[in-house]
């Protein structure tokens, strides 16, 4: 069947596009039914894992400042489900992970090393010394040093705003954790607050 006829037969053009438009519709659609399934074993965007809690004022305070300083420029947080990326990081990475993560940090650039499993890998002195100089422990890397993380000290007055801003996004923090959050933080540097967040990262999957 040439395009040609296809073209001048409005009747027949008009049963192939319902089709077409069928098909793709059912592709996208009957999936859904069964999704409920893998939601219950690995959670979903919207559906977190059995245990996942929301990050401590001090761990939200640490992803900022990941954020900030483009961490997740060079580093990814998503472990795909193959033997080399398993092998090297650890369990695959699951959407019920990040269900309180805003915005994700997934990523696909990897100019150093998936983060998605860092958490309990290596302990918060080393981590400390990494981000001060990263070349005392890894004498390889070209990871830029960030010294200025240790001098740094959190403004306690926004962390209570942050944490009601996660809460508009359905995070489940509660009064009292939004009462205590400047507390929390208070005095604590921003590397305090980078180590607590690396040393969370994928330990809520129970591997």
């Amino acid at each position: 069947m040439t395009h040609e006829v296809v073209e001048k037969n409005v009747g027949l053009l008009i049963v192939l596009t319902l089709l077409v438009i069928s098909v793709a519709g059912l592709v996208q659609i009957v999936p859904l039914y069964f999704v409920h399934a893998v939601q219950e074993e690995h959670g979903s965007a919207t559906k977190p894992l059995p245990g996942l809690e929301p990050f401590t004022a001090l761990q939200l305070e640490g992803r900022d400042v990941y954020i900030r300083e483009g961490c997740n420029n060079c580093h990814s947080q998503q472990i795909r489900p193959f033997r080399a990326e398993t092998e090297r990081y650890g369990h695959y990475s699951v959407i019920g992970e990040s269900a309180y993560n805003h915005p994700f940090l997934w990523g696909s650039k990897r100019t150093g090393p998936d983060l998605a499993r860092v958490g309990g890998r290596y302990s918060d002195d080393w981590h400390r010394v990494h981000l001060i100089n990263p070349r005392d422990v890894v004498p390889e890397s070209n990871m830029p040093a960030y010294p200025w993380l240790a001098e740094n000290v959190i403004d306690e007055t926004m962390t209570p705003r942050k944490l009601r801003a996660m809460q508009t996004l359905g995070v489940p923090y509660t009064e009292d954790d939004v009462a205590g959050a400047a507390d929390a933080v208070k005095g604590k540097t921003e590397m305090d607050a980078m180590v607590a967040y690396l040393q969370v990262l994928g330990t809520y999957l129970d591997k």
